[in-house]
C-alpha cells in the first residue's frame, strides 16, 4: 500500500532534470527514489534565445521515463519546476505543452511550472539547511547551475533575509568563453571577467559579510567536493555535508579550468554530461570563494546534496 504522504519534486535546470520521490513524515523527507540526467535544455538559448528540438526531444525522453517512475511508486502529488532556460527561451510554450502531456499521464493535471529567481532560490535555500546546526549560521546558500547561480542568505529559524539570481552558470559561462580544448589563457581571462562581473551585481545585493557558512549545492559543488576528496567514484553518502577547505577547492578548480574535456570525463566522478562544462563552473566557484572570503572571513565550503529539489518536494508535503 502507498503511503498517504508520498511526493515527487521535478527540477527541470539548463543542464540537467532531477526527480526525487519521497514519503513525508516525521516532519522530514525519507528519501524513495532520487534520480539525474544531463539533457542539457538550455544547450544554445544563450545564443539563439529559443530551445532547441534535439534537447527538447531528450528532455521529453528522460520526463517520460519519470512518469513512469511516478506512476509505479504511486506518486499522487508532484510538483515540477522550470528554471533559468525556461525563463529566457521564446518557445517555451513548446516545452510547456510537452511536459503537461508527459506528465499528466501519470499524475492527472499536473503541469510544469516556470519559477522566479526570487522562488529558486527560497526553494534552494530551504532544502539546502534543514540538515544543519542553525547555530552554524546564518549560512550563504550558492545554487551554481547551468544557466543561473542565486545567492540565499538566511537562516533556518528566520528564513531567507536576502537573495539574488545571477545570470551566469556552468553552460553559459562555457558558451560564452570557453570555445577551445583546452580552453586558452584569453578565454579563461575572458570567462573570469565575465563571472567577476556578474557575481558582483549579486554581492551588491546580498550582504554576504553576515555569513557565517558557506553552503554549496548541485552538480558542479559535489562534483568538485568529490574531486577535492579524492573519491575514484561519486558517493553521495560521502559528499553530502562534508567540508572542502579553500586551499583544495581552488587546486582542484585550477586543475579542471586548465584540463581538455577527454581528460575530465577519465576522472571518476564526473558525470559524463558535465564534463565539457564544468571548467566553467569552476571558475564561478573561485570567484566565489575569493569574495566570501574576503567580505566575510569564511575559509571552508559546506556541500549539500539536498537542494532545491528537496525544497520543491518539501512545498507540496503534508507532515504526519
Amino acid at each position: 500500500m502507498t503511503p498517504p504522504n508520498r511526493v515527487a519534486g521535478i527540477d527541470c535546470g539548463t543542464n540537467s532534470i532531477r526527480l526525487l520521490i519521497a514519503d513525508a513524515h516525521d516532519g522530514r523527507l525519507h528519501d524513495v527514489h532520487r534520480e539525474m540526467r544531463v539533457v542539457r535544455l538550455g544547450e544554445g538559448v544563450d545564443a539563439t534565445g529559443r530551445f532547441a528540438s534535439g534537447a527538447l526531444e531528450r528532455t521529453r525522453a528522460a520526463l517520460a521515463d519519470y512518469a513512469g517512475l511516478l506512476a509505479a511508486h504511486g506518486v499522487s502529488r508532484v510538483r515540477m519546476v522550470a528554471t533559468s532556460a525556461t525563463r529566457d527561451a521564446a518557445n517555451r510554450d513548446e516545452f510547456f505543452a510537452m511536459t503537461a502531456q508527459v506528465l499528466s499521464a501519470a499524475v492527472p493535471g499536473a503541469v510544469a511550472e516556470v519559477i522566479t529567481g526570487r522562488e529558486e532560490a527560497e526553494l534552494s535555500f530551504r532544502g539546502a539547511v534543514g540538515e544543519l546546526d542553525s547555530a552554524a549560521g546564518p549560512f550563504i546558500v550558492v545554487d551554481l547551475g547551468g544557466g543561473s547561480t542565486e545567492l540565499v542568505l538566511g537562516d533556518p529559524v528566520g528564513g531567507v533575509w536576502a537573495s539574488y539570481s545571477a545570470d551566469i552558470g556552468c553552460v553559459r559561462v562555457t558558451e560564452r568563453c570557453l570555445h577551445s580544448d583546452p580552453p586558452t589563457a584569453d578565454e579563461i581571462a575572458a570567462a573570469r571577467g565575465l563571472a567577476g562581473e556578474l557575481l558582483g551585481e549579486a554581492l551588491r545585493a546580498v550582504p554576504v559579510a553576515q555569513a557565517r557558512t558557506w553552503v554549496g549545492v548541485a552538480g558542479t559543488m559535489t562534483t568538485l567536493a568529490a574531486l577535492a576528496h579524492r573519491l575514484t567514484e561519486y558517493d553521495p553518502e560521502v559528499i553530502h555535508l562534508s567540508r572542502v577547505g579553500f586551499g583544495d577547492l581552488l587546486a582542484v578548480c585550477d586543475q579542471l579550468i586548465g584540463m581538455a574535456r577527454e581528460q575530465r570525463a577519465a576522472l571518476g566522478p564526473m558525470h559524463p554530461g558535465r564534463a565539457d562544462v564544468i571548467g566553467g563552473g569552476a571558475i564561478v566557484v573561485q570567484e566565489l570563494a575569493r569574495a566570501l572570503n574576503r567580505l566575510a572571513g569564511i575559509e571552508e565550503l559546506v556541500v549539500s546534496e539536498h537542494d532545491i529539489l528537496d525544497g520543491i518536494a518539501l512545498s507540496i508535503a503534508d507532515f504526519d
